[in-house]
């Protein structure tokens, strides 16, 4: 038993078996673990001034801040313990060593301190107090935000290493036990390495939150009516089921109805075209003339969108290998001038429509705008010319989906990409390489994967317009 264990048991109790006992073939490496340990790592460097060594010795020659090492002992009832803290970092006080002892650290993403954070340290707190023959009051949450770093102190009291205790005899028992059942919040599968283990599982089975849109709360009011699973959802009612969605008050007959259909969907295979009559829509006659792709890159803790992918289509007819695909690379010394290229290219052809996946491509385009310092009426000409795929699919379209990102929509639609595996975790990792390396192959990596996510919302929109013309 660990502190990795232990983390991932707070998070689900499914992947600490998983990561404990799991077929290790069928785990998918986490771009976000290593984003983690780079960030954890810059962050305590520069809080202990660069003075940071790994292992015992450094320990021993009473370094500012240790990491790396591995202490195992006992806490509780024999049952074997091994902690990995994250940061060991010197204070004042009497150790085994001399004049001096280490307090555990941990580091924090965002503004919210969790249990995770809370037992992590009381856990480590337990077995460091015989290790270095010294007791430990307090443990830290280091943090940073706005470039300054803070540090959180936690008293870690009987009551929390009571709490942490009983945690840890769970998670014993539940290592010792059989593969527990799936999570039912899905939310917090999107970052784990066991994700498409569970999901196969979960689509072979038929778990509600496997539908789109539905969640751990709907889930349960579906079940406490009967509705245990997809192909019962599928073969429910729509009016009966709106009248038990009373939580989605006057959307609860429209919602009953696209769960019903996603369900057929998802079992089908098929694709639903939802009949919009009175919809004046027309994605062929906007985009007739020409049309820009638009996607970008971003380290969202940062605040940084640092690629811009433009492709330039004439006409739907050019052949994908003659496009136009423009990078604009937003480093932060030449952030005007990357904003100024951006504006250049939008004023070059001001009548065309510019294509993107999902909001976040409008609201960065009105930051630059403001930024340039334009005018309200150019920036709403420039907006006004945005069309989002995100919403067009998902407003003429019941896919056969579990959710309708761009990687899952394109893929259903045959597209691939060059490089195995990526999406904007892997980016963001390849851009915090090439920060530290400066190394152009990771430059080369991020502008390929940007390319190809234009191009896969260009499939989007070809089937878009194929299925419109079909309809008409």
């Amino acid at each position: 038993m660990n502190t990795i264990y232990l983390k991932s048991f707070i998070r689900c109790k499914r992947k600490a078996w998983l990561d404990f006992k799991g077929d290790k073939s069928y785990e998918v490496w986490s771009p976000h673990k290593a984003i983690d340990k780079v960030n954890q790592y810059q962050i305590f460097s520069k809080l202990c001034n660069g003075e940071i060594y790994t292992g015992l010795k450094a320990c021993e020659k009473g370094y500012q801040g240790v990491i790396g090492l591995k202490i195992n002992g006992k806490f509780f009832q024999n049952v074997k313990a091994e902690i990995h803290p994250q940061l060991l970092l010197r204070t004042k006080g009497i150790s085994k060593w001399g004049s001096y002892k280490y307090l555990p650290a941990v580091y924090k993403l965002g503004y919210k301190t969790t249990k995770e954070h809370l037992f992590d340290l009381a856990f480590s707190s337990i077995l460091l107090d015989s290790f270095q023959e010294s007791k430990i009051e307090k443990g830290l949450v280091i943090s940073s935000f706005n470039k300054k770093i803070n540090v959180e102190e936690i008293y870690l009291n009987k009551k929390l290493r009571k709490k942490v205790l009983n945690v840890l005899l769970n998670l014993n028992d539940c290592l010792e036990g059989f593969l527990p059942e799936i999570t039912q919040d899905r939310k917090k599968c999107t970052i784990c390495s066991w994700q498409k283990f569970c999901d196969k599982e979960a689509k072979e089975n038929g778990y509600l939150t496997d539908i789109d849109g539905i969640g751990s709360k709907t889930d349960s009011l579906l079940k406490t009516n009967g509705i245990t699973n997809t192909q019962k959802l599928a073969s429910y009612s729509a009016k009966k089921l709106g009248e038990k969605l009373s939580k989605f008050k006057d959307q609860k007959y429209e919602k009953a109805s696209i769960f019903v259909m996603q369900a057929k969907a998802y079992i089908s295979g098929e694709a639903y075209f939802i009949s919009n009559k009175n919809d004046k829509d027309d994605l062929l006659k906007k985009i007739y003339s020409g049309f820009y792709i638009f996607d970008i890159e971003s380290n969202p803790d940062e605040k940084h969108d640092f690629l811009y992918g433009f492709l330039k289509i004439n006409n739907l007819f050019i052949k994908k290998e003659d496009l136009i695909y423009e990078p604009i690379l937003n480093l932060k010394n030449n952030k005007e001038e990357s904003y100024r290229k951006i504006i250049a290219i939008l004023f070059a052809h001001k009548e065309w429509p510019v294509l993107h996946y999902g909001e976040t491509e409008k609201i960065a385009i009105i930051n630059i705008a403001k930024e340039l310092n334009l005018s309200f009426e150019e920036i709403d000409s420039i907006t006004s010319r945005f069309i989002d795929l995100h919403t067009l699919i998902r407003k003429y379209w019941i896919l056969p989906l579990k959710n309708y990102g761009l990687k899952t929509v394109a893929n259903w639609l045959g597209f691939e990409w060059v490089q195995k595996n990526v999406n904007g975790s892997k980016a963001l990792y390849w851009w915090i390489q090439y920060q530290i390396t400066k190394n152009e192959i990771f430059l080369k990596k991020i502008i390929q994967y940007n390319k190809d996510d234009c191009l896969a919302t260009l499939q989007i929109a070809e089937y878009l317009i194929k299925n419109q013309l079909k309809k008409n």
